[in-house]
């Protein structure tokens, strides 16, 4: 059974940086898509940022572009978010979660099996 655990979260100023793990335990990554998702207080849950299983394919929301980029290291089970210039609106829980694709190299922000418990980001002076 995969499990994801995610950290790196905390307390940052606006400007600041944070990068955020998701370290895999129970299974290889390897034949998992990973997407970092993030809620707010009252609203729902939306896809920021995910990766194909052999990394080629990418995708980011709109909000966040520019600013945050995904990566995978597939040798330490582990994918990345790199978050930079963030804004107080970037405050949320994030979870990463993945989405088993066997065949296709690609991401998207629907249908993902596995869920990790969220680490808090909070950006504020």
């Amino acid at each position: 059974q995969l499990q994801l655990v995610e950290s790196g979260g905390g307390l940052v100023q606006p400007g600041g940086s944070l990068r955020l793990s998701c370290a895999a335990s129970g299974s290889t990554l390897d034949y998992y898509a990973i997407g970092w998702f993030r809620q707010a207080p009252g609203k729902e849950r939306e896809g920021v940022s995910c990766i194909s299983r052999r990394g080629g394919s990418t995708k980011y929301a709109d909000s966040v572009k520019g600013r945050f980029t995904i990566s995978r290291d597939n040798a330490k089970n582990t994918v990345y978010l790199q978050m930079n210039s963030l804004k107080p609106e970037d405050t949320a829980v994030y979870y990463c979660a993945a989405d088993l694709m066997l065949v296709q190299d690609m991401c998207l922000f629907s249908g993902y099996d596995y869920w990790g418990q969220g680490t808090q980001v909070t950006v504020s002076s």
